[in-house]
Protein backbone atom coordinates (compact mmCIF):
# COMPACT_ATOMS: atom_id res chain seq x y z
CA UNK A 1 0.00 0.00 0.00
CA UNK A 2 2.93 1.86 1.17
CA UNK A 3 4.42 1.51 -2.43
CA UNK A 4 1.29 2.37 -4.46
CA UNK A 5 1.31 5.58 -2.67
CA UNK A 6 4.28 6.64 -3.78
CA UNK A 7 4.24 5.79 -6.99
CA UNK A 8 1.12 7.93 -7.15
CA UNK A 9 3.00 10.84 -5.57
CA UNK A 10 5.80 10.39 -7.93
CA UNK A 11 3.88 10.51 -10.75
CA UNK A 12 1.51 13.55 -9.64
CA UNK A 13 4.70 15.62 -8.90
CA UNK A 14 6.29 14.70 -12.41
CA UNK A 15 3.20 15.77 -13.88
CA UNK A 16 3.01 19.10 -12.02
CA UNK A 17 6.54 19.51 -13.01
CA UNK A 18 5.93 19.03 -16.67
CA UNK A 19 3.11 21.53 -16.48
CA UNK A 20 4.89 24.14 -15.28
CA UNK A 21 8.09 23.80 -17.07
CA UNK A 22 7.88 24.29 -20.99
CA UNK A 23 11.24 23.07 -21.76
CA UNK A 24 11.48 19.59 -19.93
CA UNK A 25 8.23 19.09 -21.50
CA UNK A 26 9.71 19.45 -24.98
CA UNK A 27 12.74 17.76 -24.11
CA UNK A 28 10.47 14.91 -22.80
CA UNK A 29 8.17 15.03 -26.18
CA UNK A 30 11.40 14.95 -28.47
CA UNK A 31 12.66 11.72 -26.85
CA UNK A 32 9.15 10.09 -27.15
CA UNK A 33 9.27 10.91 -30.67
CA UNK A 34 13.08 9.65 -31.19
CA UNK A 35 11.83 6.42 -29.44
CA UNK A 36 8.81 6.30 -31.64
CA UNK A 37 11.06 6.18 -34.87
CA UNK A 38 13.51 3.87 -33.61
CA UNK A 39 10.78 1.40 -33.07
CA UNK A 40 9.37 1.96 -36.28
CA UNK A 41 12.47 0.82 -38.01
Amino acid sequence: MARNRFLMTTAALGAAYLLRNEKARKKLFNQFQAFADKSRR
